[in-house]
């Protein structure tokens, strides 16, 4: 039997190698971004050539209309959500005191609010089925909190209180829900830095380097087959640094 993934946020960086990772035959995937139809349709082909059946969906699924429209075409085409890999998200950084109330609504809108929409409408499929995972790709300012990243720590910081209450709701439902809780990875969004400023960042954690979107991608790789009695759970993986 098929098992069918949603993954957004899966044009690039770790979203793209969690998708890539997952692909395999008899593995259905929905994979998501914001715009760039370009990067995920090349996502897709890599998808595919690996035996897997891969559908893009390109838009905000921050906005609840827009991720309804990806559920319908995942319920459309494969039937059913058997596992969720809520990815999608921005960072700012900035002073607090610099921040506009629009951009602490995008990134609240984006980081949590995409969660919500896309947990909302793949849960029931799990419950009907006894059974799914939903896997949130968290950080480790979630934890602890940065400083010119407030909003982005808050809104990871309510990714890993959803995920621990949401898997004690949902486990008598035999429905695991985990979060992996990422250090400094090597992506895109490490743009904002200077080389001089990574290589800084590289000192202070003790492995002495940033992490690979691959290794996060192992991770969610083996929650999604991990023994249903592992749930509720944020995994942080940074190296040692935090």
């Amino acid at each position: 039997m098929s098992t069918n993934i949603i993954v957004t946020g899966a044009s690039r960086g770790i979203g793209k190698a969690i998708a890539e990772t997952l692909a395999k035959p008899d593995i259905n995937l929905v994979i998501n971004c914001v715009n760039n139809s370009g990067l995920l349709d090349s996502v897709a082909d890599s998808i595919r050539k690996k035996g897997a059946s891969c559908t893009t969906f390109i838009g905000d699924i921050s906005d609840y209309n827009t991720a309804a429209n990806m559920f319908d075409v995942l319920h459309n085409t494969y039937g059913h959500a058997d596992i969720l890999i809520n990815n999608a998200g921005i960072s700012m950084v900035g002073l607090f005191q610099d921040m506009p109330r629009t951009d602490w609504e995008r990134i609240m809108n984006v980081n949590v609010g995409s969660v919500y929409n896309c947990c909302h409408f793949a849960i029931p499929d799990m419950v009907s089925g006894h059974s799914g995972k939903i896997i949130n790709i968290s950080s480790v300012w979630g934890n602890v909190g940065a400083s010119c990243e407030v909003a982005y720590s808050a809104s990871k910081g309510a990714i890993n209180s959803l995920t621990k209450a949401l898997a004690k709701e949902l486990a008598p439902s035999n429905i695991q829900v985990n979060a992996v809780s990422c250090g400094a990875i090597d992506t895109d969004m490490n743009s904002v830095f200077t080389e001089n400023e990574l290589n800084a960042l590289c000192e202070e954690i003790p492995a002495g380097r940033l992490g690979s979107p691959l290794e996060v991608a192992n991770i969610v790789n083996y929650l999604c087959s991990a023994p249903e009695y592992l749930t509720g759970q944020i995994i942080t993986m940074d190296g040692s640094w935090i």
